[in-house]
């Protein structure tokens, strides 16, 4: 379907049924035409669900195209496209840009030759966005209104503050303990370490700290002697056998 701006926008039969438009989804099924690329809007969710030929299976694309739920949409034709390239090359005040625009579009690859040349002129650049969305904002709404549905806001979803699911996180870490994490339970056991040695005597200082690091120091050391797996073989060698008498007691 070819979407022209000068034209009036279909007026809408019947009673319009709301829709929550995932408007951007929607902006870019209608801006790509490219024939192997099929977009169906999702009457109950808003969402646009996008069907490449050779890579979606044909049964799930002909079972999308056959259901009530989806609409298939119609994007801007290339033609009307180009027309607004042409129009907005004529609201270029700059001359030299004006004239980079006008051979950019000259031939086939004009759409990327025009993007090309907009690259190195930010604000021309951001202007041709603004009019491009205007057009396909006005293509969009008035396809919505042939097909008697009307957009509505879509719900917002809100991330909890820290306050709202504390009062539920520390209920479930109480009711649940054995979910804590080995993050977790460390920094429990270095907590209650810490209060261990405030409680200690002077005297018993030197052999706890002798023994965390004895703790520290083993796991450096080789796997058989940290575990006292194999202690007999680091033992020395016994003796070769001797021929000599024994030494007299």
């Amino acid at each position: 379907m070819t979407q022209d701006d000068d034209k009036p926008a279909p007026k809408m039969t019947g009673t319009p049924r709301d829709v929550p438009i995932a408007w951007e989804a929607l902006e870019d099924a209608f801006e790509n035409n490219a024939p192997e690329v099929h977009s169906y809007l999702q009457l109950a969710t808003g969402e646009v669900i996008r069907v490449v030929d050779g890579i979606a299976d044909p049964a799930m694309h002909a079972r999308i195209a056959g259901d009530a739920g989806y609409l298939r949409v119609d994007p801007v034709s290339s033609r009307e496209q180009y027309r607004w390239m042409e129009r907005f090359i004529a609201t270029v005040e700059e001359t030299d840009l004006r004239g980079k625009l006008i051979q950019a579009i000259d031939g086939k690859g004009a759409f990327r030759r025009f993007k090309d040349v907009l690259m190195a002129f930010p604000v021309d650049r951001e202007r041709w966005f603004s009019f491009r969305s205007e057009r396909l904002r006005t293509c969009m709404e008035a396809w919505l209104a042939a097909h008697g549905i009307q957009a509505i806001a879509r719900p917002q979803w809100e991330v909890p503050t820290a306050d709202e699911v504390r009062d539920a996180a520390e209920r479930e870490e109480t009711e649940k303990p054995g979910r804590k994490t080995r993050a977790v339970m460390a920094e429990t056991h270095r907590k209650r370490m810490r209060e261990l040695v405030e409680l200690l005597p002077a005297r018993d200082l030197d052999a706890a700290v002798a023994f965390l690091e004895f703790l520290r120091d083993r796991r450096h050391m080789p796997r058989s002697r940290a575990k006292g797996v194999d202690d007999a073989e680091q033992l020395p060698e016994d003796p070769p056998p001797t021929d000599e008498p024994l030494p007299k007691p």
